[in-house]
């Protein structure tokens, strides 16, 4: 043990008698392994992001989306005929009704529950103070759906979905906007031109507007939730607008027919989801008289295309990353077999004084590591700094891990053992006689 910690103290002199020679050389080793660190913390931010815009639109889920009748009525215009009834009329359909829902439920099979959503915009009046909100028209399976959770009062009874009654549940920043300190359970609240009665709060959820947009959901903190039945019978049922001619509808002011605005489908297995939006799709098609007049996503399926093209991308970040490290490490090994030729006479000197071929081996060995051990460590600052300076200017989510810190610093002792094997072991194997002769 003592000759391994005076050849170490040897390593440690022979490096520091040229400091500037030792920063050089261990560059490539801190450029790789700050590449390395940033380029994971890239990966593992997008991972997180991905995690939690899966806890936002929940996991098994299908979303159905109602195209507005200003789209379908552009997308008509460009495959017009030449019939003139056809160009002014589009064929009737009923749109995205309830009765899709239990159409869905009846014929897909492994469907777990379902969530409609009917999208209402106005103000919120409570004593005096008013409020712009979004209130949606829903079941208890949509707070399952998108991982909501209460923090006061009870979710829709069964009585409140099947008789239409005026209740509803608001998000933590309409409480905080209309009640302050207040507990608003059972407080009356007035939306358009009907009184609510608050049976419940929803927890606070902290996510970012960006990550809302790009899903297209809404802020569940600013909206407010009423069951079903109430929105169409307390407030607009669009599916009952009179049509000027039985068949058709009028083409030139389209106006919004959908009973639903969004239909959440929530299957009991992962494997079968693909499938189940297929026969969903083929399903509503009929439904709606081959009239296209909906759209049918899988978010999860699009999160893990978007993940894999990620990991891929990061893939070839952590291999430009690790090219890095190579070239370090073929630097460092340059650099040490120059160093035996220079300090040959050194070499012979303790070889003449009773070192063996392990203790010179050793010592070179113990240099090559130490510089990258140094690189390492200078390589990991700089690699926490950048992936830091990466999120704050591209704004792009990284996430510094403790396995990557400790798979860097690894790699990077990894590189100075294999790269100085063989410049320690010509050092070992000078002739000493002809060592000492040398100038």
């Amino acid at each position: 043990m003592k000759r391994l910690l005076f050849n170490f103290q040897l390593a440690i002199e022979g490096v520091m008698s040229n400091k500037l020679r030792g920063l050089l050389t261990a560059l490539g080793v801190i450029f790789g392994v700050a590449a390395v660190i940033a380029m994971l913390a890239i990966g593992a931010g997008a991972k997180q992001s991905l995690l939690e815009q899966m806890k936002l639109i929940g996991t098994n889920n299908i979303v159905i989306k109602s195209l507005k009748p200003e789209a379908l009525h552009n997308e008509q215009q460009n495959n017009q005929t030449n019939n003139s009834q056809k160009k002014q009329k589009q064929l009737w359909t009923p749109g995205l009704t309830l009765r899709d829902a239990r159409a869905i439920a009846a014929v897909i099979p492994g469907v777990r529950s379902l969530s409609p959503e009917i999208n209402n915009k106005g103000d919120i009046v409570y004593e005096g103070k008013r409020l712009q909100a979004n209130c949606i028209g829903t079941n208890n399976a949509y707070f399952e759906h998108n991982n909501l959770k209460l923090s006061s009062g009870t979710l829709f009874h069964q009585t409140h979905l099947e008789g239409g009654r005026p209740v509803c549940i608001i998000g933590s920043n309409v409480k905080a906007r209309l009640f302050y300190e207040e507990n608003p359970i059972g407080r009356w609240i007035k939306f358009r031109q009907v009184w609510l009665k608050v049976i419940g709060v929803l927890q606070r959820r902290n996510v970012a507007t960006e990550s809302l947009q790009a899903l297209g959901i809404s802020d569940a903190n600013s909206d407010i939730y009423i069951p079903t039945k109430t929105a169409l019978l307390r407030y607009e049922d669009r599916s009952r607008k009179v049509l000027n001619d039985l068949g058709y509808r009028e083409t030139e002011n389209p106006e919004n027919y959908h009973q639903l605005d969004r239909l959440v489908v929530k299957v009991e297995d992962a494997p079968y989801l693909r499938a189940s939006a297929d026969v969903a799709a083929r399903l509503l098609r009929r439904l709606h008289r081959n009239t296209v007049d909906f759209e049918v996503e899988v978010p999860e399926l699009l999160l893990q295309q978007q993940q894999k093209t990620q990991d891929t991308f990061n893939f070839v970040l952590a291999v430009i990353a690790g090219i890095s490290l190579l070239v370090g490490g073929i630097g460092i090994m340059n650099i040490m077999l120059a160093s035996v030729l220079e300090r040959i006479k050194e070499i012979g000197v303790r070889r003449s004084m009773g070192a063996t071929t392990t203790d010179i081996e050793l010592q070179f060995l113990f240099e090559s590591v130490i510089l990258s051990l140094f690189g390492g460590l200078i390589g990991i600052v700089l690699g926490i700094v950048s992936a830091r300076a990466i999120a704050a200017s591209a704004d792009i989510p990284t996430q510094v891990t403790l396995w990557s810190v400790l798979l860097s610093f690894g790699v990077a002792a990894t590189v100075g053992l294999i790269f100085g094997l063989l410049p320690a072991r010509r050092a070992a194997r000078q002739d000493p006689i002809k060592a000492l002769r040398s100038q």
